[in-house]
């Protein structure tokens, strides 16, 4: 086999070393199109660098290109397309990954073909004088920018004063998402009915909180849509809006599962799109058998991808590089070393700053004492949390823990274990003491 160039945009050292594993590695070389912190890392996310440096970056590469991929949300998901279009590669069209990614246009697409999976909702300018007045979504909704990342400006909203609150973050964040998305809506055919809805706008939705959720792994090859994986959502904190944990594989019942799957199949045949993976979440309601749409990602979930390695002895990055080399992809299934794996997201729900962080020593004697453990810390000595990047609104992730096990008891055991022993540790803020009151006269 000859080898193929693979340029990974926003490339970073760990999934580098999870794409170095693939079964037909030794026939690849993996160029970096931007590193991770380029594009992920800045007060604004750099697209029209990334439009306008990338392309000319592959232009002068100089060998053939087989395939441009990337696992990273926002931006990179949306400007794949365009960075592939004038080299004529295999991936899905800019308006078929905008008609997932823009959040108001999906719910649009999805109404048409799966109405009674999709909850209410209607488009939101957050700059409108009273934004409140032109709703037609009722108490209590969720309302969240059409573009942001990880939950990021997502508020549930039960009254007029919780309204204004959430409005009133999202007029002073949401232009970090939506001027950057904007550059991409440039480059798209945009309906009359979405062409208004810039990326400076929110969706409104009626409650689907409730329930079992999950995440379906799928891809789309020459029209036939495949779900190879489904990850539980395991959720905690203020009104359950912060992921505790993505547990895999499912312990939904299978005839749930394969509904779901069936949903997925009708809405990405609809929309158009081909030859890329995806990744939608789900809810199922058990008491009423009922089953609600919630977001379709255009890429694989990293987060996901050590699961499928501790289960079925593969990171799913397998499907993302085959499909941009226009490859039918092929997943092993429960080929790994463990039956069960999750990802458990260590969070803080107040600011405070890290007062101690574990050594690297400390991590590796940890991991090695408890196999099937690897662990992520996301702040650094004498981080204030409030400087985290991409947070959702209520909470803090602080570290990430990959556990492998023989069943959920286990991964249970083991969490439990690496809480007590990891020497992570945070200083409260002062707070001022209120002055006494004054004294009574005499």
């Amino acid at each position: 086999m000859e080898e193929r160039n693979i340029f990974i945009v926003g490339i970073d050292g760990s999934h580098l070393a999870q794409l170095q594993t693939l079964p037909d590695a030794r026939h690849y070389r993996f160029h970096p199109l931007f590193t991770r912190e380029e594009l992920k890392s800045a007060n604004r996310f750099p697209v029209a660098r990334l439009l306008h440096e990338g392309r000319e970056q592959l232009r002068r590469f100089g060998d053939r290109i087989d395939a441009i991929v990337g696992y990273w949300d926002f931006p990179v998901s949306t400007a794949l397309p365009i960075l592939r279009q004038p080299f004529r590669l295999p991936g899905p069209t800019l308006e078929s990954v905008l008609k997932c990614e823009h959040k108001y246009w999906s719910r649009l697409e999805q109404a048409r073909v799966a109405p009674e999976h999709v909850p209410p909702f209607c488009a939101v300018d957050p700059f409108h004088a009273d934004p409140l007045s032109v709703m037609t979504v009722e108490f209590p909704f969720w309302i969240k920018p059409v573009k942001a990342v990880l939950s990021c400006l997502g508020f549930r909203v039960r009254n007029h004063i919780e309204f204004q609150h959430a409005i009133d973050q999202i007029r002073r964040g949401i232009r970090r998402f939506g001027d950057p998305f904007n550059l991409i809506l440039d480059f798209a055919d945009l309906p009359p009915e979405v062409a208004t809805v810039d990326g400076n706008h929110c969706i409104a939705e009626g409650l689907i909180s409730a329930g079992h959720q999950c995440t379906l792994e799928g891809h789309v090859y020459q029209g036939r849509v495949t779900v190879y994986g489904v990850v539980d959502s395991l959720r905690e904190g203020p009104a359950q809006s912060s992921f505790s944990r993505y547990q895999y594989p499912s312990r939904l019942p299978s005839p749930v599962q394969a509904r779901m799957s069936e949903i997925a199949d009708r809405v990405m045949r609809h929309i158009g799109y081909d030859c890329a993976p995806f990744n939608m979440e789900l809810y199922w309601e058990a008491d009423s058998d009922r089953i609600w749409l919630l977001e379709i990602n255009t890429r694989i979930s990293k987060s996901h991808a050590p699961l499928f390695r501790m289960v079925d002895g593969c990171y799913h990055h397998q499907v993302m590089v085959n499909l941009g080399l226009g490859r039918e992809p092929a997943m092993p299934s429960r080929e790994g070393r463990y039956a069960c794996a999750a990802k458990f997201m260590m969070r803080r729900y107040e600011d405070a700053t890290v007062q101690r962080v574990p050594t690297p020593q400390e991590i590796q004697t940890i991991e090695a004492d408890m196999p099937g453990v690897i662990i992520e810390l996301e702040v650094d000595q004498d981080m204030q949390l409030s400087s985290l990047r991409n947070q959702d609104s209520y909470t803090y992730e602080v570290a990430t823990v990959f556990i492998g096990a023989r069943d959920n008891a286990e991964l249970e055991a083991k969490y439990e274990r690496v809480l007590r022993s990891l020497p992570l540790e945070f200083r409260e803020p002062v707070r001022p003491v209120p002055p006494p009151a004054a004294a009574a006269s005499q």
